[in-house]
């Protein structure tokens, strides 16, 4: 990761645009290291946050798009040998496949803020065969939150853009919960609001 730094430091924002493109394309590239780096290096090299946001989330585009595009040709082959191997997961893979059919937009860009989570749901959505223009879009949201928070914290730090990570580190225990918790409440409210309208619907009927 320091060489890559590095690397960014030293040849700017054609090198940073190919290390977010590498990160979303499922390489152990750290976001909450390169995208604040990449907001402090533009600060310095004077790059308008609202230009070199916008470059940020294309060649995210163009990386989680690689990556949904491998699972799209080899994930199918990959769940067969997985479910072939241990039987068990038949029946998980086939909720969380019919799950997906249902909320595959929602839970791509909901993932795509939460770490860890946020890179691989692209392979999952290639290999569930979700069509690449819901899961383009639900991208586009998430990953246009995501880089502008990250990258607008190191532009607004500048030199001092490792402190972001300092503060992901400590307090990641309790992000990550109160992200998936958040998740969870925005699907609840959707999911009500569903029953509701629904409820609506049958009411002249009854």
């Amino acid at each position: 990761m320091e060489q890559l730094t590095h690397l960014i430091e030293q040849y700017g924002v054609w090198a940073m645009l190919l290390a977010i493109f590498f990160e979303y394309a499922c390489f152990p590239v750290s976001s909450e290291i390169i995208l604040p780096l990449s907001g402090a290096v533009a600060h310095h090299s004077r790059i308008p946050f609202l230009l070199i946001t916008p470059a940020s989330v294309v060649a995210g585009l163009l990386g989680t798009s690689l990556c949904y595009l491998i699972g799209r040709l080899g994930g199918e082959a990959f769940l067969d040998k997985l479910t072939n191997k241990f039987p068990k997961t038949q029946k998980g893979i086939a909720k969380s496949r019919e799950y997906f059919e249902k909320h595959g937009s929602f839970t791509v860009g909901t993932l795509r803020v939460i770490p860890l989570c946020r890179t691989y749901i692209a392979f999952v959505a290639g290999a569930f065969s979700m069509p690449f223009g819901k899961f383009f879009g639900a991208s586009l949201l998430g990953i246009t939150i995501w880089n502008s928070i990250l990258i607008g914290a190191g532009y607004s730090l500048g030199e001092h853009w490792p402190q972001v990570e300092a503060w992901y580190r400590s307090y990641a225990h309790l992000l990550l919960p109160l992200l998936l918790l958040l998740a969870l409440a925005v699907f609840g409210i959707r999911y009500l609001w569903k029953k509701i309208r629904l409820s609506e619907g049958a009411e002249p009927n009854a």
